[in-house]
C-alpha cells in the first residue's frame, strides 16, 4: 500500500488561552439561586422513565419560587399517573450559565414535585408568557414546586 493511500491521524495541541487557574465553588443561598435560575430561559428536567433517569432540555419561567414548563400531551413526565392527594412526580430541574473560556459562572438545581397546572386562568397566563422553542404543540403546563434549591457559583 502506498503512502498516499494511508490516512494519517495528527494530534493537534490545544492552542487556546492558557489553562485557567483552578476555580472555587461557592454555595448559593436559596434566594440567590432562584434569582439566577429566573435569569435564564433554558434548563434540563430530570425525571424517572421506566425506572431509569431521563433528562430533557426545556425552556422555563419562574413564578415566585415555582418553575413552570410546557410540554406535549404524550410526554413521559405528564403521562405518569397521579391520584387525588398525590403531591406529584418527583423531579429535579437544573440550569446553569458557565463561560467555557473562563470557566466562571453558576449552576442551580431545584428538586421537588411536578404537577400539571389545571386552573384555566393560570394556564392562560403561562401560555401567554412561556413560548416553547420547538415546533410542536405544547398543550400541557407543569409546575415544579421546589422542596430543595441548591446552587454553586464558580469563582476564581
Amino acid at each position: 500500500m502506498s503512502d498516499e493511500n494511508v490516512r494519517r491521524v495528527v494530534t493537534v495541541p490545544w492552542t487556546g488561552a492558557a489553562e485557567p487557574a483552578a476555580r472555587r465553588m461557592v454555595q448559593l443561598d436559596r434566594s440567590e439561586a432562584l434569582r439566577l435560575l429566573g435569569s435564564v430561559p433554558l434548563g434540563r428536567i430530570v425525571f424517572t422513565l421506566h425506572a431509569l433517569p431521563a433528562i430533557r432540555p426545556v425552556n422555563h419561567l419562574l413564578d415566585g419560587e415555582d418553575v413552570v414548563i410546557r410540554t406535549h400531551e404524550g410526554a413521559a413526565l405528564v403521562g405518569q399517573s397521579q391520584q387525588a392527594g398525590d403531591p406529584g412526580v418527583v423531579v429535579a430541574y437544573e440550569a446553569d450559565c458557565i463561560d467555557p473560556d473562563t470557566r466562571l459562572g453558576w449552576s442551580v438545581v431545584v428538586t421537588g414535585y411536578a404537577q400539571p397546572v389545571t386552573d384555566p386562568d393560570e394556564l392562560a397566563r403561562y401560555r401567554a408568557r412561556l413560548h416553547p422553542w420547538v415546533d410542536k404543540a405544547m398543550d400541557c403546563t407543569v409546575r415544579i414546586r421546589p422542596d430543595m434549591v441548591t446552587g454553586v457559583r464558580l469563582v476564581p
